[in-house]
């Protein structure tokens, strides 16, 4: 891509990383690492200049958790703050430009300004407010997708890539990324992080897969004596992969509304929904696929995909079922918010103090209702505890005040 032959010297710059500190630190200040580095900030930032400039940097080793995501346990990597997080801000801060000039407009999660509500606004609807001189001149509803055409998004291809992230092959995403950034030093540099790490289980599945997708499968052990495919799969945690990621699967994009000409199609990472006339449409365009998907980037699609009508069963995507005419919360996602708001009730009911956590789920659970057709679970389940949470506000965030914390509620101060 044009311009793209001198980024390193970007990256490497004092404001840069000064920068990228900046926006790391970010809801991390009294993270003990951040504050450490904050006492001597220009010799930390001058140490890592350095490692870069001299190629001396190294991926420092990752450390693992486990986190729960409805039925699935995913594996998490965490790098420490310094120099990693810091570093993988300074590279984003200045290629981000020209990886989403990669992407088409169809692509969402972990973009700047396109996270689910562009999504909710096509297969929901959404009220369109025209604007003049700052005064409010027009309102109207745009209608669903579904609506709007009902004959287009008839049936629906919903898939998704079978386990996306650990079977990214790392030849394939730094040939891809070596179409677009010409900088030498730049490639030496995201290709030190992509290689840092391979996550890909050495299991018999995973190898049959590879190989029959004509990979050569080479197996490493890590420090805890587990087996893992060397050079294959990319660490969920890391700042840079939700980037790379998105950036791999951008050829299917291209490929799906440049070549095949399918109009209506959203991809939330690896979750995709495709949207066609007729059953016939879409079987025939998914096996399509699987060879794009074979040949392209030596990843497969998870054997749970589903061709199925549209407005019948509803489109289950992005924490939601959209039938059209109106929208549901997805039930694992309506059970979680019975459960989180009966929790507080129980709280306010004796007097007791909510946690910061349970107030960024309640104000997260008020979020997501307003995008549904949830009145009634709005009322029964969010409404009673609406003043409650407020006054955890105004005395607990706003004020920052030392109260409340593991302590009990007075009558007074929940009705004040």
């Amino acid at each position: 891509m044009k311009g793209t032959g001198d980024l390193f010297s970007k990256i490497c710059d004092m404001e840069n990383l000064r920068q990228a500190h900046k926006h790391a630190k970010k809801g991390k200040g009294w993270y003990a690492e951040v504050k450490q580095v904050e006492k001597n900030l220009d010799s930390y930032l001058r140490r890592l200049q350095d490692s870069l400039i001299e190629h001396t940097y190294k991926t420092s080793p990752y450390e693992t958790f486990e986190k729960k995501e409805g039925d699935k346990v995913r594996e998490i990597y965490k790098l420490p703050y310094y120099p990693d997080r810091i570093c993988q801000w300074a590279i984003l801060q200045v290629i981000e430009p020209y990886l989403l000039k990669n992407m088409t407009k169809d692509t969402y999660s972990a973009i700047p300004k396109r996270g689910i509500q562009p999504i909710v606004d096509q297969l929901r609807g959404y009220k369109k407010v025209i604007k003049k001189d700052g005064k409010v001149v027009k309102e109207y509803w745009v209608p669903s997708i579904l609506v709007s055409d009902p004959e287009g998004t008839k049936y629906c291809l919903k898939l998704d890539v079978r386990k996306y992230y650990p079977s990214i092959v790392h030849d394939v995403l730094k040939a891809r990324l070596r179409e677009v950034f010409k900088d030498p030093e730049l490639i030496w540099l995201l290709d030190e992080i992509i290689d840092s790490i391979s996550t890909c289980p050495a299991t018999e599945e995973n190898i049959e897969i590879l190989q029959r997708l004509g990979v050569l499968v080479n197996i490493v052990v890590d420090d805890n004596g587990r087996e893992f495919i060397d050079g294959v799969g990319i660490p969920i945690g890391n700042y840079v992969s939700q980037y790379d990621g998105n950036f791999n699967l951008s050829p299917v994009d291209h490929w799906l509304k440049e070549v095949k000409g399918v109009k209506y199609y959203f991809r939330y990472m690896d979750d995709m929904v495709i949207f066609g006339s007729s059953k016939e449409e879409l079987h025939q365009l998914k096996l399509e696929l699987d060879e794009f998907m074979a040949v392209n980037l030596k990843q497969v699609i998870k054997h749970n995909w589903q061709v199925f009508p549209s407005k019948v069963r509803g489109i289950d995507f992005v924490g939601y079922r959209f039938f059209g005419e109106y929208t549901l919360l997805r039930k694992s996602t309506c059970k979680n918010l019975k459960k989180k708001m009966l929790s507080i009730s129980e709280k306010r009911e004796n007097n007791e103090s909510p946690t910061y956590g349970e107030w960024c789920s309640f104000n997260s659970y008020k979020g997501i209702l307003k995008n549904c057709d949830g009145y009634r679970l709005y009322q029964k389940y969010v409404a009673p505890n609406v003043e409650y949470m407020h006054n955890y506000y105004l005395k607990e965030v706003k004020g920052n005040a030392e109260i409340c914390k593991g302590k009990k509620y007075s009558k007074d101060s929940v009705a004040a």
